[in-house]
Order: C-alpha cells, then sequence, then structure tokens
C-alpha cells in the first residue's frame, strides 16, 4: 500500500470540497479499488504467468500463448484504471486550490485597503476555507464528473474486449514460436475470475456514483436559482430553502 500513499493524501483532500455524494464515491475509491488491489488481487494474480500450464516444452511458446491472451496483465489494467480515473480529480483539486490562494490574496487586500468598493470580493470560500461548488467551479467539477465517467465507461468496454469478463481455464494458441495448436491452463481460473467481477461490480458502482452526482449537482443549482429568482413569493422562498432533489 506504500506505492498508493502519495495518491491517497492527494485524494483525501478532495473531500473537503465534494459534495456527499463524492465523497461516497471517494470511498469507495479507497476501500473497494485500491486497498483490495494492494491486499488481495496482487497476491492473486502473483503466479499469473509463471503457473500457467502448456503442453508443450518449446523455448518461448508459453510467453507468446499468454501475451495472445492478455495483452496487458488484469492488475496493470486495474491500476492504469484507477490512476486515469483519478487524474481528473486531481486536476479539480489543482483548481480549487488555486482559487483558495487567490481569494486569500483577496482578503488580505480587503484588510489592508479602506477602498473596498473597488477590490473584488471572495465568493468561492468562506473565512475557514471552505468552498462553494458554483460559478466556474461548478463547471470544473462537471468537467471532472463527465471525463470520469466517460472514463470508467472505456475501462469497462475496453476490459471486456481485451479478456471479457470470466477467465477460462484453458487458452489455445497458434503464434510463433508455436508451430501447431497448443493448449495453455491457467492457475485458479475460478478465483481469479471472482475478482474480475467483484472490480466490475466496483467500476459500475463508481461510474453509478458519478452519474448521481451530476444529476445531484444540476437539481442543486436548479434549485439555488429557483430561490434567489426576484419573482418568487416569499412564503414559497421559505419552503423552498427546505427542498432537496
Amino acid at each position: 500500500m506504500g506505492d498508493w500513499g502519495f495518491l491517497s493524501k492527494l485524494l483525501h483532500k478532495v473531500q473537503i470540497h465534494s459534495t456527499v455524494v463524492g465523497k461516497v464515491w471517494m470511498t469507495v475509491l479507497f476501500v473497494f479499488r485500491i486497498m483490495v488491489l494492494g491486499a488481495g488481487v496482487e497476491k492473486v494474480w502473483g503466479d499469473e504467468q509463471s503457473n500457467m500450464v502448456c503442453d508443450t516444452k518449446r523455448a518461448g511458446c508459453r510467453n507468446m500463448c499468454y501475451d495472445q491472451a492478455f495483452p496487458i496483465s488484469h492488475v496493470r489494467f486495474w491500476v492504469m484504471q484507477i490512476i486515469f480515473v483519478s487524474t481528473p480529480t486531481l486536476v479539480y483539486l489543482a483548481h480549487v486550490l488555486h482559487i483558495i490562494h487567490q481569494e486569500k490574496k483577496m482578503r488580505e487586500k480587503l484588510q489592508n485597503n479602506s477602498e473596498t468598493k473597488t477590490l473584488k470580493v471572495p465568493k468561492y470560500t468562506n473565512e475557514k476555507g471552505k468552498t462553494f461548488i458554483r460559478g466556474v467551479l461548478f463547471r470544473s467539477y462537471m468537467i471532472n464528473l463527465v471525463v470520469r465517467v466517460l472514463l470508467e465507461t472505456a475501462f469497462i468496454i475496453g476490459q471486456y474486449y481485451l479478456y471479457g469478463f470470466v477467465l477460462y481455464p484453458k487458452v489455445e494458441c497458434r503464434s510463433y514460436p508455436c508451430y501447431e495448436k497448443v493448449e495453455c491452463f491457467m492457475s485458479r481460473p475460478k478465483e481469479k475470475t471472482l475478482f474480475i467481477l467483484f472490480m466490475l461490480v466496483v467500476s459500475c458502482v463508481s461510474l453509478l456514483l458519478n452519474i448521481i452526482e451530476i444529476i445531484y449537482l444540476l437539481c442543486a443549482r436548479v434549485e439555488r436559482r429557483r430561490i434567489a429568482s426576484p419573482t418568487t413569493p416569499a412564503t414559497s422562498l421559505a419552503m423552498n430553502h427546505k427542498t432537496f432533489c
């Protein structure tokens, strides 16, 4: 898990500037993807190639059969998936930190300058550093979510086309240097299939959470505009404050 420590620390900072659904997505990423991958999956796939048995002793044939069946190892594929899916969130974190830094300077100028009318007022953060997802931050967060949805979908489809969602015990190949059909047998195919299905379910849950968060943010934005509308009666305005998407 030491290899994931730096990424985990960065993603932990994003939780402060995320919605409730975003915090749930982050928990799923930490517990059911990073921790499971580091604690269990890598050990299960440790013998992936070394314990593959083929019905030939020809030099290099087993390696070619493995390469044909698995263009990329499952573990490396899932590591790439986690890194790629986390990247938009880290870009959003960099944007948030930039906004916080800018508005901190604004507050310092407001304190030192008596003519506050000509100065910009912070609107995305408060004095405690809490951020409000609106304006440019709202657009940045939405882009982050949309990109995450596209990446999750692309990796799920990519896994299906690379090697499917079931690990079959027997692999057949005819690649050089195998001059005739060679049959190879994988180690612990059922156990590995369970891990493949587990990681698939977690990917689908993460994808669903991203879609829910997009809907949640759009509903919250519509609700804020309805509350802020000058034509809204005072009685309905009080009720709208208690309305949630």
